[in-house]
This record gives structure tokens, C-alpha cells and sequence, in this order.
């Protein structure tokens, strides 16, 4: 997951990989890459999202320490 990928583009991936499945888009040969690069992206907004959660938190720690 060394992949330098805004938190947006990731999202947008991953919504487009949601809708051709449900579209039934992609066939049974490219599901099981879809599937897998489904859950890199989803990995990497996890990390963003808690990596953005943790950054917030301490903003708001120094701002009631003020």
C-alpha cells in the first residue's frame, strides 16, 4: 500500500468498482481483481480517514488546552 493516492480518488474507485458490479459490468474473470483492488482502496481510505481523526483530535486537544 505504498500507493500515493488521495482519499477523493480512492473513493471514487471504489464507488465505480461498486457500480459496474451492480451494473454486472464486469465478468467473473475480472471480479476477483476488482474485488482485491476493491479492498486496497478501501484500506487506504480507512487509514486516511483514521490518520485525519487522529489529526483533529489533537487540534482539539491544544485548542481547550488554550
Amino acid at each position: 500500500m505504498s500507493e500515493t493516492i488521495k482519499y477523493s480518488e480512492a473513493f471514487d474507485e471504489l464507488q465505480q468498482i461498486v457500480a459496474d458490479i451492480e451494473d454486472g459490468e464486469i465478468g467473473v474473470d475480472e471480479l476477483s481483481v476488482k474485488v482485491k483492488r476493491a479492498s486496497e482502496l478501501i484500506k487506504i481510505c480507512k487509514t486516511k480517514l483514521t490518520s485525519t481523526e487522529e489529526d483533529v483530535n489533537e487540534i482539539l486537544k491544544t485548542l481547550n488546552t488554550e
